[in-house]
């Protein structure tokens, strides 16, 4: 029963439901649950990154800085540290519950078997993650043509 709500879980992130079901299944099976208590940290900004989290209940504070910075709060089904899934990165923020909260950890390294056991599930990722560039391209041109003076009127 609880492999089913982690399962359904991880497809309700918009990125993991590009896995196919079997593939998903496996990543659920493979996960760490982590249960935080209201202030734990996650983790914090500029340490090295080995996998991402999916919130599963709860909300986690996104701090910019250590000093109280930019806070963005992010609920389930989010997906915290999508990039560390697929390469070594450091992390950009650090992450604090904010009340009672439980996660899955996803490991790099299970993600990347997850993918070599499963070639449709990499390629249905990569169109999504392409789609997803492709779109933030297109947002991020529209930002500049506004900043620059040259936005088009309607």
């Amino acid at each position: 029963m609880a492999l089913d709500n982690d399962v359904r879980n991880l497809a309700r992130n918009p990125t993991l439901a590009a896995l196919e079901p079997d593939a998903l299944r496996q990543l659920a099976a493979s996960a760490e649950t982590r249960i935080l208590r209201k202030g734990e940290i996650l983790f914090r900004r500029d340490e090295p990154s080995d996998g991402g989290y999916v919130i599963v209940s709860g909300t986690i504070a996104l701090e910019t800085s250590d000093h109280g910075g930019n806070v963005r709060l992010v609920r389930p089904p989010a997906l915290i540290g999508d990039m560390a899934l697929i390469a070594k990165t450091r992390r950009p923020v650090t992450a604090t519950a904010t009340e009672q909260t439980a996660v899955l950890k996803i490991s790099r390294a299970l993600f990347h078997r997850i993918l070599e056991e499963s070639p449709a599930s990499a390629e249905r990722l990569k169109r999504a993650l392409s789609d997803r560039l492709v779109q933030f391209l297109s947002e991020l041109d529209g930002l500049t043509q506004v900043g620059d003076g040259s936005a088009k009127e309607a």
